[in-house]
């Protein structure tokens, strides 16, 4: 069997990773319409810091932001964002725009695969993509062209668990597409393939993945806040009850993200349209979704209702990545701006030109004092902070919340009001 050309159809966190590791093995294409985006990479810069530049430099993969340099490809894999709108409901126009635009890609004479790695819910790739596919093409899915799907798992920052040694579950629409799935991606990762009983086990599987860690997240939150009001640090609960052999040691926190701050609403909206009541799920949402206000409200009645000068420490979604995508530390900003703070923010790991461009914010230099200092996100650069370099950004008076305590080992000034979950 000759290999397969394969075309990977977004260049974000997820299909770069995958498209850099296919390309060692295939001929490959990466396909992204943001142009900057392309020419970035063929610089051999990754703004998601995924791939470093000697990786780019030495990889195979054919770039292009042209949709006709990847028509009659065998393999097509979907790797494009799957967010929620303002009413958190499944935004799914990006992965129907990279369906018409393949739909117009492909022929019937190699019968294509196309592969979704987008997270969904269960029914997606086959009763709403495939008909989608057959509606532009004129094709009959099933005879002129086959579909599959393997659930994304990659953990932005995470060097430990990459696209080569985690275990890819792979699901096609027959026997022929399942072998050329676990022949694709078997020759890429240490970690295997595992065949899931049906594309939409394999839905399923990557929805409830995240909505179980977004589960067990709102129950340390929620019960971080009943500890709180007993004067308890649910990080001194954490430190005893870890002593446990079947302890699960999930931590509290902004839990945001485009995974599990998302993923949840598309298994409650396909609840809700099975006339199911989403009591868990949505209940753990509203919990995670609502603690930025719970912290924001708890410090503000600390320091009796007096705003003043506030700086936020952290703006990505969590720790030691660039990635400011539904991240819930604008959540903390808006709070204190709505109630009357002036705030500042700083992360060395974001991009001043995104946050400049696409939220109109500056970095501070951390030069000033705040009444208010909040370490919202864990990165390393703020773990090595010694003792006087946090006293130096702490007013007279002031408040440290150092949500993440990332900070409770240092001996700081008595005079500091300190705070933590």
């Amino acid at each position: 069997m000759p290999s397969p050309r394969i075309v990977v159809v977004g260049l974000g966190y997820v299909g770069l990773p995958l498209a850099v590791a296919l390309a060692r093995k295939f001929e490959v294409v990466g396909l992204d319409l943001d142009a900057a985006r392309i020419d970035e990479l063929r610089d051999g810069h990754d703004r998601t810091r995924e791939i470093d530049q000697a990786d780019l430099d030495g990889s195979s993969l054919r770039l292009t932001i042209d949709p006709y340099e990847c028509a009659g490809a065998d393999v097509y894999i979907v790797t494009v964002p799957t967010p929620v709108d303002d009413d958190n409901k499944p935004d799914l126009s990006a992965v129907l725009s990279a369906t018409r635009t393949i739909a117009g890609l492909i022929g019937r004479e190699n019968r294509p695969t196309i592969i979704y790695e987008s997270t969904v819910f269960p029914g997606v790739t086959e009763d709403i993509c495939g008909p989608e596919i057959e509606r532009v093409s004129g094709l009959i899915c099933g005879h002129d062209f086959r579909l599959g799907y393997s659930p994304e798992r990659i953990n932005p920052g995470d060097k430990a668990h990459t696209i080569d040694r985690i275990t890819k579950v792979i699901a096609g629409q027959d026997a022929e597409v399942l072998d050329q799935m676990e022949a694709i991606y078997g020759s890429i990762t240490s970690g295997g393939v595992f065949r899931a009983a049906s594309i939409k086990a394999a839905e399923a599987a990557k929805a409830i993945e995240n909505a179980q860690r977004d589960i067990n997240i709102a129950f340390m939150n929620e019960v971080t806040q009943i500890f709180s009001q007993v004067g308890v640090s649910i990080w001194d609960v954490l430190a005893a009850s870890k002593t446990k052999w079947n302890f699960l040691p999930f931590e509290p926190g902004l839990v945001g993200g485009h995974c599990i701050g998302v993923d949840p609403y598309y298994l409650s909206h396909l609840a809700q349209e099975l006339g199911h009541d989403p009591q868990v799920i949505l209940s753990g949402r509203g919990t995670n979704d609502g603690m930025a206000k719970w912290i924001v409200h708890t410090l503000h009645e600390r320091r009796d209702g007096k705003p003043g000068r506030a700086l936020i420490l952290g703006l990505t979604f969590k720790e030691n990545v660039p990635d400011l995508r539904n991240s819930r530390s604008f959540d903390l900003l808006r709070e204190l701006l709505e109630r009357g703070y002036h705030v500042d923010v700083h992360d060395p790991a974001a991009d001043p030109e995104e946050l400049a461009t696409g939220y109109g914010l500056e970095l501070a230099d951390l030069e000033g004092r705040y009444d208010l200092v909040i370490a919202a996100v864990g990165h390393e650069a703020y773990r090595q902070f010694t003792a006087p370099q946090v006293e130096a950004l702490v007013a007279e008076g002031g408040t440290l919340a150092d949500i993440k305590g990332i900070w409770r080992d240092l001996e700081l000034a008595a005079a500091i009001d300190r705070w933590s979950l």
